[in-house]
């Protein structure tokens, strides 16, 4: 009995995390379309939730599949495999909320691959830990090698891919006029679907796979599974994270790196969201708030690099150097009071 009701409490911190989730990446995918003024915050934020919805439903499973199967948890007992990833799921909350609280971006995926390598170090040790050396010997991606090379290349893809898109459009629409306007207001609204789209893919799929983990863990499956009702719940949460949406963070994002018109919104959207589609289907973990921010950083790079707030980008940039070394002893410290606990 105790099992299962571990069990239903972190399938509910799963939960509090895609919300927490939603709740931090909601400014980040809409704060250009209204520091633009193309958009207002109650149609931007309907489209996202929508689009946020049908990425978990469309986008397949792979990013699931490498998160799921980070840590061996079918070798461990169900209570000390349940500690580890309760551990994980409590740090990348906590960074989660504490970012949120000063407004600052972060990354929810660094957050919780941080945590669940400091809490899996405490509890079990390293060796149950897939780091994937081995298989990057033979030429392939999986385990923790997969994960880092996705999150870490990733934000570096989203401004390369903002400031190539960005240089396409200065030279190809050099005069910028009234007729283009209207079509980019439309096309507007295409780019805010795919990034949402392409933001429900992939983060929600991360929380998918720790319920998998938690299902293994207590022999619900014989094998990581990630059932449909899993896929129901955990793009519900992170839709409702989203529709209460951070608004605090849309200053940062929208306002506080390059003065935002409807031309760089739009290069920003279509720029993250290939990034973080194209990572989806390979099976990597992104964070959207890195790539949106740094395909923003791209397009204002591309046209005036000096109007660009380094200054802000580079506090951004040191929050996020932090993300890893803080979750990985938040999910150290969790494990370590969770012993004394069960």
């Amino acid at each position: 009995m105790g099992i299962n009701l571990i069990l239903i409490l972190g399938i509910a911190l799963v939960v509090v995390y895609d919300f927490t989730n939603g709740f931090h990446d909601a400014a980040d995918m809409v704060s250009t379309a209204i520091a633009s003024r193309t958009m207002s915050p109650g149609r931007a934020i309907f489209i996202v939730c929508s689009f946020t919805f049908l990425g978990p439903l469309l986008g397949g499973l792979a990013v699931a599949n490498t998160i799921g199967e980070f840590v061996d948890v079918s070798q461990v007992s169900s209570g000390l495999a349940q500690r580890v990833v309760l551990s994980a799921i409590l740090a990348a909350i906590s960074y989660n909320l504490i970012t949120w609280k000063f407004g600052l971006p972060s990354s929810s995926s660094n957050s919780l691959t941080s945590g669940l390598v400091g809490a899996t170090i405490f509890a079990l040790g390293s060796s149950y830990i897939n780091w994937g050396f081995s298989a990057l010997k033979h030429g392939g991606l999986e385990g923790f090698t997969k994960i880092l090379i996705g999150l870490a290349f990733s934000p570096l893809a989203g401004f390369v891919v903002g400031f190539l898109v960005m240089k396409l459009f200065l030279v190809t629409l050099n005069r910028f006029t009234y007729r283009l306007k209207k079509f980019f207001l439309v096309t507007q609204y295409a780019t805010v679907s795919w990034l949402a789209f392409s933001h429900g893919t992939n983060d929600s799929q991360k929380g998918m796979g720790i319920i998998g983990m938690l299902l293994l863990a207590n022999n619900i499956y014989p094998e990581f599974t990630v059932p449909t009702w899993v896929i129901l719940l955990c793009a519900s949460s992170i839709t409702l994270g989203t529709l209460f949406g951070g608004w605090s963070i849309i200053k940062t994002v929208g306002f506080g790196i390059y003065r935002v018109k409807l031309i760089h919104s739009v290069a920003d959207q279509i720029s993250a969201a290939t990034v973080i589609l194209s990572s989806s289907l390979i099976g990597a973990p992104t964070s959207t708030t890195q790539v949106v921010t740094t395909s923003l950083m791209g397009v204002g790079a591309a046209e005036r690099p000096k109007h660009v707030h380094w200054q802000v980008a580079n506090s951004i940039l040191k929050g996020w150097l932090l993300n890893i070394p803080i979750s990985f002893l938040l999910g150290f410290l969790f494990s370590f009071l969770l012993t004394k606990i069960f």
